[in-house]
């Protein structure tokens, strides 16, 4: 297997796999830290959204012109223009502006934990859209993704019930966020394998700015003035600033460039479901956010039954129902 010779490999293999690892856990906890930086702008969904569309396609624009590979940015729109475009405005950029939204109804660690379903709901769009085989082992992580979502509107119905405001709105939101960015994850693959991942990650958020620029004035009246960033609060500028730099630029091609270089992907990708964990101790300990049981047996139910499909075969072999010379298809 590739994760055993990459672990067991000498010279330059073993610490490029360990760096992968690195920037895979760094991007992991940009995705994790944004929902946290977007409370810190104290701004709307709908004008955050636009702001870290401008600033975060704005540095990936950047990024991509600066690197050989990448530069040429006008053949994909000639040769896919609909796809491109399409994929960029419909499907990750629409996955991000729920996102955003979700935030003004729920809290960091409702939306954090439901996003993070997104890549468990992506097997079922699989089987949806290619007819793949949804196995015993992604079935397991499947549960806990229901389980998630349901001690999480439990949590909702607990609000309402105690007076306070409902978290549901932003809930569902945010199960919108992780159903359509799965579809997106899916339909993408083949224009990555063709044109990079930075390069459609760079239209994500250039286009998706333009598309989102356009949704927040027509719907919401938010005409967003971008030469007006500093003229706002030290602190809210900072915030803005980060969530485009750090949360969507450098985020993005840390963990796009950890996954590429990783011995094992598969375990690559697991890393992701660190995220709630990481927002709920960012929520807690600096914004003093609370933390409740729903929202707690949410945050295991999803990592945990993850847990379980990381390591299907070998809890299976211990329970003794399967031989250790079996493999699982996955």
């Amino acid at each position: 297997m590739s994760s055993n010779n990459g672990a067991a490999g000498t010279g330059p293999a073993r610490p490029l796999a360990l760096l992968a690892y690195l920037a895979a856990f760094a991007g992991v906890c940009g995705h994790a830290s944004s929902e946290f930086v977007v409370k810190l702008t104290q701004l709307q969904g709908a004008e955050v959204t636009v702001w870290r569309f401008m600033l975060g396609g704005a540095a990936l624009v950047l990024v991509s012109l600066s690197r050989a590979q990448t530069r040429d940015l006008v053949t994909p729109l000639r040769e896919n223009f609909l796809a491109v475009v399409g994929l960029s405005v419909f499907g990750m950029a629409f996955a991000q502006f729920l996102f955003h939204w979700a935030l003004d109804y729920a809290s960091v660690v409702q939306v954090a934990t439901m996003v993070t379903t997104m890549p468990i709901f992506v097997v079922f769009v699989l089987r949806i859209v290619d007819g793949t085989t949804i196995t015993a082992p992604k079935l397991v992580s499947g549960i806990g993704a229901f389980l998630g979502c349901l001690f999480l509107l439990t949590d909702g119905v607990l609000d309402r019930l105690d007076g306070g405001e409902s978290s549901l709105p932003g809930i569902l939101l945010a199960v919108g966020c992780a159903i359509v960015g799965a579809f997106y994850l899916v339909l993408v693959r083949p224009l990555i394998k063709q044109y990079g991942a930075i390069r459609m990650t760079t239209y994500t958020f250039a286009l998706g700015a333009v598309a989102m620029w356009f949704v927040a004035g027509f719907l919401w009246g938010i005409w967003v003035d971008p030469t007006t960033l500093f003229d706002r609060p030290g602190d809210q500028a900072a915030a803005l600033i980060t969530l485009g730099v750090w949360n969507t630029c450098i985020g993005f091609i840390l963990w796009l460039w950890g996954l590429g270089n990783v011995p094992d992907p598969a375990r690559g990708n697991y890393l992701f479901f660190l995220k709630p964990v990481i927002a709920a101790f960012l929520a807690y300990f600096i914004l003093g956010d609370t933390i409740t049981v729903p929202q707690l047996l949410a945050i295991l139910a999803i990592t945990g039954f993850v847990l379980g499909e990381m390591f299907y075969d070998d809890i299976r072999t211990a329970l003794g129902l399967r031989k250790p010379d079996d493999a699982t298809e996955r």
